[in-house]
């Protein structure tokens, strides 16, 4: 079944979404970290096809960001290379900075976004109006979520569920043809 069919699956909570947000560890990364240095901290591999679905959906209006328990110097350039609209970063304890993005955009829970992969991001992932993770994560993660991805952690998983978004609410390219 192609993503377009499956995404008409979801139509009725994806048209909703106006808020859009990732876990970064697990989700935006395949989830190694290594020590660069004192000055650096942990680094992280990032998916180049993520990013360019995240741009899409800023310019189509839609607020994206990320919830993450980590934080470093590479998790602050790589929010700020993509000019992402928040980052809530440092804090396992995600259930306040989900609140914070209510308050903030004005949306009900329901018209919210989220991925995430851990055990930690359970209680977003209930919230949100839809919900999706990784494969290779945990059964008590894939139980809870509207839709597990074919794509593992850092490979494009973020951006198999943008392109259902984007094709439930009609989201196309700026690529201009000849």
């Amino acid at each position: 079944m192609s993503l377009r069919e499956v995404a008409k699956k979801f139509e009725s909570k994806l048209k909703k979404i106006k808020v859009v947000a990732f876990d970064l560890d697990g989700i935006l990364t395949d989830a190694h970290v290594w020590w660069e240095s004192e000055e650096v901290g942990f680094n992280r591999f990032f998916n180049i096809y993520d990013g360019y679905g995240m741009k899409l959906l800023m310019a189509h209006g839609l607020k994206v960001g990320v919830i993450t328990g980590g934080n470093s110097i590479s998790v602050q350039k790589r929010v700020t290379q993509l000019g992402l609209d928040f980052c809530h970063a440092g804090n396992e304890d995600k259930r306040e900075a989900f609140n914070s993005l209510l308050r903030e955009y004005n949306v009900d829970a329901s018209e919210v976004l989220y991925m995430g992969d851990e055990l930690f991001d359970i209680p977003l992932l209930k919230r949100a109006g839809f919900s999706a993770t990784v494969p290779n994560t945990s059964d008590e993660v894939k139980e809870i979520v509207d839709y597990v991805t074919v794509r593992e952690s850092g490979k494009g998983c973020a951006r198999e569920v943008i392109d259902l978004l984007r094709y439930v609410q009609g989201i196309e390219s700026s690529v201009k043809d000849f």
